[in-house]
């Protein structure tokens, strides 16, 4: 079939009902948002498509308003859900938690590298990944809502090879894949120079296709045939049915202010690093501080959203960006990570790689070191960052991190809610503490097993706040830190559900933490 060049509005017309529809981006990077704005204006004008069984890798929540998956947003549209987050779709949360649709969730990695089992038609993926979370099918299942659960629907099995339990994954046809790149020549070849991530989208296509269904592509533009370098195509035109070309306001590199891309991020220029703004001295800056005394020159890391991304810019303000090597799951390592809607580009990246190539090495223990937040933690040791006070986050790449860094840190305050906390010469100093208790007898959802981690033996997990530091050993969670100027019965087991195993050597957080001047780390 010869490629054809075609507007939003055709492509949202060629959409089927009770169609399966994988859309590729992650939050509001590589997203194609002229077609989903226009599948999402058919619906509601003609009530079609309707019924889609909709996937998508990673959180596309665009600007976290009403861009990305929040376009799907409407009762008929989607039939079932298949994803691995949603920390930025408001607009789905209702109708998850009306059990409008099915909704289940995988990791991200899963679901990255389920892209290729669907391209060479193997039966899915086998992982380890999820053991013992609420995806294990022996707790959840993935099954977020009571409509996936009433659905009868299996999207993992636990299976035995060579005396081990793993997780299997069975693989799906895809009718329609939705993709985004920079450029199309004139025969359809895609490349993606000014994309910031490097995601699935060979992937995806080559899944769509040897299901039999279509391929559309969103572009910025396009030139000529023979005007991209072979090197630079990313999807060869012989995978691609149709190309869009997308409005300003709705395609580029992301959905930022006034959305003009940002050079340093794909790789065009390098800024000056000390050019990036040093955290402010407060008790995030603390826990950053912290966990990076658990770093050595070299580690490879992975840093995720929130308290944890701070640990960049430590890091840098140091004088220490370079002595390590830092990742995201979306592919990019090297420089430091963008904040906030930006998660997943990283200022002067040394490389952007593709999204199941970053997967393949952490879910084989690549990270040196990884830190994440954590909402909800309990006596076992077990976290939860993708479904508590009645919202469902889902957790991304958060499982297939965790299981695989050889040390793990998880960042967060002590207490949630609006507090008053400060550092007054060296010391900590509670005015008002967080009305919110975070540390649970047990949390309500599984993100990352402290069972599975004791099981496995490898791993060295530490939970650091800004008053206390814990252990995952084999009794549990267990206190080895505590912060100066708090009180350890008032301050700390007074504000949990449970009361954790005190280590006998029980230590004072350094008290350089807890003064602003730099810390003089050499790793």
């Amino acid at each position: 079939m010869t490629v054809q060049f075609i507007n939003a509005k055709r492509a949202a017309e060629l959409i089927e009902d009770h169609t399966t529809v994988a859309i590729d981006g992650f939050i509001g990077f590589c997203l194609a948002d002229d077609i989903l704005g226009e599948i999402e204006e058919r619906f509601k004008k003609e009530g079609h498509p309707r019924e889609l069984s909709v996937v998508n890798v990673a959180g596309l929540g665009g600007d976290g308003k009403d861009r990305g998956i929040n376009h799907f947003a409407h009762k008929g549209l989607m039939r079932r859900f298949l994803c691995s987050n949603l920390s930025l779709a408001p607009k789905l949360y209702p109708l998850i938690m009306d059990n409008a649709f099915p909704t289940f969730m995988i990791p991200q990695g899963v679901l990255s590298h389920m892209m290729r089992a669907i391209a060479s038609r193997k039966p899915g993926v086998i992982s380890q990944v999820g053991m013992k979370t609420f995806v294990d099918p022996r707790i959840d299942g993935g099954r977020i809502n009571e409509a996936a659960r009433e659905s009868g629907d299996t999207i993992v099995e636990l299976i035995r090879l060579h005396e081990e339990d793993y997780l299997f994954y069975p693989a799906f046809p895809l009718d329609v894949a939705i993709i985004k790149g920079s450029t199309a020549d004139t025969k359809g070849n895609i490349s993606m120079e000014k994309e910031a991530l490097h995601l699935e989208q060979m992937e995806m296509a080559a899944a769509a296709r040897n299901s039999g269904g279509i391929v559309m592509v969103q572009v910025d533009q396009v030139v000529e045939y023979g005007e991209i370098h072979p090197q630079k195509v990313v999807v060869p035109s012989t995978l691609v049915d149709y190309v869009i070309t997308g409005k300003p306001e709705n395609t580029g590199q992301h959905f930022i202010g006034d959305c003009r891309p940002i050079p340093s991020w794909c790789g065009d220029e390098k800024i000056p690093l000390d050019h990036i703004e040093p955290l402010p001295f407060d008790i995030h800056k603390v826990i950053c501080r912290r966990s990076i005394l658990q770093l050595h020159a070299g580690d490879f890391i992975n840093l995720g959203i929130g308290i944890s991304m701070g640990v960049s810019e430590v890091l840098n303000e140091e004088g220490l960006i370079e002595a390590i090597s830092s990742s995201i799951e979306s592919g990019v390592t090297g420089g430091v990570p963008a904040p906030g809607i930006a998660t997943g580009a990283a200022y002067n990246p040394e490389a952007i790689v593709k999204q199941p190539d970053i997967f393949d090495f952490y879910d084989g223990g690549g990270i040196d070191f990884a830190a994440l937040g954590a909402a909800e933690i309990d006596r076992h040791g077990n976290v939860n960052v993708s479904k508590f006070a009645g919202k469902v986050t889902g957790p991304g790449g958060f499982i297939n991190i965790t299981q695989g860094a050889k040390t793990v840190c998880f960042l967060g305050t002590f207490t949630a809610g609006k507090s008053d906390i400060r550092i007054e010469d060296g010391r900590l100093r509670i005015i008002q503490d967080g009305p919110y208790i975070k540390f649970k007898k047990d949390v309500e959802h599984i993100t990352f097993s402290g069972h599975y981690s004791r099981e496995k033996g490898t791993q060295t997990v530490l939970y650091i706040t800004e008053r206390a530091v814990f252990q995952l050993t084999e009794g549990g969670l267990t206190l080895i830190e505590i912060a100066p100027g708090i009180d350890l019965e008032e301050d700390i087991l007074g504000k949990m559900e449970f009361r954790p195993l005190i280590s006998p050597d029980l230590k004072v957080m350094e008290e350089r933490l807890f003064r602003p001047q730099l810390l003089g780390l050499k790793l």
